[in-house]
């Protein structure tokens, strides 16, 4: 039993690092199990922060304060390696980074030596700097949870990203990109 011991998340408070539309969709599920927001982006929704009881606020901040980290971010040059050594070394000891936006926005290398110095609790990760993460650092860490980038392997999804292409698709034939 004591193997399967978890963590409240009531009262716990959450960094989500990007909100766009899966960022967005987080805060609303953690809204629900009654944790603090903490929200980063470059452009700043206050409406939003307000409908699910978070504020904005910079990085730094974020990562200081944060339980749980989570980044939802596209990966662009200012995004790339956002979290590295130096922004890892700010979390709270015990925190847990999640990732499942795109591996590059995360220096594996660094994530792995704080992880096997315990300096943060754990991570999870479904997408990682190079795929399949043959010969990572991260393979070899303790408190990780590790998925093969399958964030989005539902029925559901996939038949929403076939009607997306085809509607895409359709509009190029027609001349209206």
């Amino acid at each position: 039993k004591k193997a399967f011991m978890g963590r409240e998340l009531r009262g716990k408070t959450l960094g989500i690092i990007g909100t766009g539309k899966i960022g967005r969709e987080v805060a609303r599920r953690a809204k629900a199990f009654e944790m603090n927001l903490l929200l980063y982006d470059v452009v700043r929704d206050e409406e939003f922060a307000k409908e699910v009881g978070g504020r904005y606020v910079g990085l730094e901040e974020l990562l200081r304060n944060s339980d749980f980290v989570s980044i939802h971010v596209p990966l662009t040059e200012s995004t790339r390696c956002l979290i590295g050594q130096r922004e890892i070394s700010m979390m709270k000891p015990g925190a847990v980074l999640v990732n499942t936006s795109r591996g590059a926005v995360v220096d594996e290398k660094a994530l792995a030596e704080a992880l096997k110095a315990g300096r943060i609790g754990g991570a999870c990760l479904d997408v990682f700097e190079k795929e399949p993460p043959v010969g990572s650092p991260i393979l070899e860490c303790p408190n990780t949870v590790l998925t093969p980038h399958i964030g989005a392997s539902t029925a559901e999804a996939q038949r929403e990203a076939a009607l997306i292409i085809a509607e895409k698709i359709r509009r190029i034939v027609e001349g209206r990109s």
